[in-house]
């Protein structure tokens, strides 16, 4: 284990220690031609990723512990019921950007690093936490490691989840060398969340906006993701004529098309941001088209009433078209509001940071039915997220770790 650093040196080398523990970081699952990340549930990237966090309690002398479905905790005191947790996840969507998850793992250790320099004795244990598979990119389903846990999801679906080229969730886990028999709800680990704290970059500009730094979340809008396969007939792009085809291209694009307008109408969100098409040839009309709705709004009432409308438009279309078409809701995040106490308490720590709901789901979010939840966000100037444009400044990020550090002591010693 190595020495702790004396609190001068830890204090004023804060931003040389982000620096540091953040370069190392983002060199891992880059993509050099694009420039973003593809950091996937249970692959190789992950693996390394999965090592580093183990690597970085060692370093401080942490207890390390992988839970029952996949999550990995670092501990400052032995696990007990009722401590404090703070961390994130590490894994990304598709060509994502670096500081989404990520940030908030590494502001966990380096705030950890800052209370022990200042010869803070917390009052209850303290853990980091990575929970796998936050953003669902492999296996179609978002915070599978934090609905495990909770009791959400079910186990038996959880092993069944395919990624695109048909390997189960199961399976990922046994080449990557866990066990994925265990998976469920895991009530030991949940009863040591007394409560929990997740920073995050905002995926947003409401703070560029109000010239702050970092906020404190007020509420997570209710979002969901829905598959739709549409069916048609395999045919030749050449030799088939227009009003023989049972192309299931069109009824999808007139989905896409109407899913924008009727969320516009409804002062919501829906993105159709992954599709799959078969046989996928350029000269073939297709067979098939599962497409990936993902919805949100501000209350549950006009989620509901969106999906509803954008599925009877896209029956409407499939059946002009001489196709069908079938939903399949995958998942669902009803409305998040954070827990007043710890809310309230942040907000007069750190002095009256602005407050803010977010459009964007977190594992803070899933642990919310369950335990105290709250978070907090830092600054991203380019209001761009699940981009290679996502961005922190370096002075923001410490602000970032500075307010984390501030909000674990106060809430340690209570």
């Amino acid at each position: 284990m190595r020495q702790a650093a004396a609190p001068s040196s830890v204090e004023g080398a804060l931003d040389g220690q982000f620096q540091r523990t953040w370069e190392f970081l983002a060199g891992i699952g880059r993509n050099g031609r694009t420039g973003g990340y593809r950091r996937f549930a249970w692959t190789a990237v992950d693996l390394e990723l999965r090592a580093w966090f183990a690597e970085q309690a060692s370093q401080r002398g942490m207890d390390y512990h992988c839970d029952r479905n996949g999550n990995q905790w670092a501990w400052w005191g032995a696990p007990a019921t009722g401590a404090l947790v703070t961390g994130s996840h590490l894994d990304s969507v598709p060509d994502g950007g670096v500081y989404d998850g990520p940030l908030g793992v590494v502001s966990g250790f380096l705030a950890v690093d800052l209370l022990r320099a200042r010869g803070v004795e917390p009052g209850r244990p303290i853990a980091v936490t990575n929970f796998c598979d936050e953003e669902g990119a492999r296996f179609g389903v978002a915070c599978i490691g934090s609905q495990l846990l909770t009791g959400v999801l079910d186990p038996d679906r959880a092993r069944g989840l395919r990624d695109v080229d048909g390997h189960t969730l199961a399976e990922s886990m046994q080449r990557a060398g866990a066990d994925p028999s265990t998976m469920g709800r895991d009530d030991e680990a949940l009863s040591w969340i007394g409560d929990f704290v997740e920073l995050h970059v905002e995926q947003g500009q409401r703070l560029v906006h109000l010239g702050a730094a970092v906020g404190v979340a007020t509420a997570i809008w209710p979002h969901g993701r829905w598959r739709f396969r549409f069916e048609g007939e395999a045919n030749h792009a050449g030799a088939t004529r227009l009003v023989d085809r049972r192309d299931p291209m069109l009824p999808f694009a007139s989905t896409v098309l109407a899913a924008r307008a009727l969320a516009e109408q409804a002062g919501a969100v829906a993105t159709v941001g992954k599709v799959h098409v078969v046989p996928n040839g350029t000269n073939a009309i297709p067979s098939r088209v599962d497409a990936w709705l993902d919805s949100r709004a501000p209350d549950e009432t006009t989620v509901a009433d969106l999906v509803a409308a954008i599925t009877t438009t896209a029956q409407r279309a499939a059946s002009s078209a001489d196709t069908t078409v079938e939903v399949t809701r995958e998942s669902y995040s009803p409305v998040v509001d954070f827990d007043a106490r710890l809310r309230n308490r942040i907000h007069e720590v750190l002095g009256g940071v602005p407050e803010l709901p977010t459009g964007a789901g977190h594992d803070a979010g899933i642990l919310s039915a369950r335990v105290p939840t709250a978070m907090l966000f830092v600054r991203n100037p380019t209001g761009v997220s699940h981009s290679p444009a996502e961005y922190a400044s370096a002075v923001d990020c410490v602000a970032g770790v500075r307010a984390l550090a501030a909000v674990l002591e106060d809430l340690s010693c209570r």
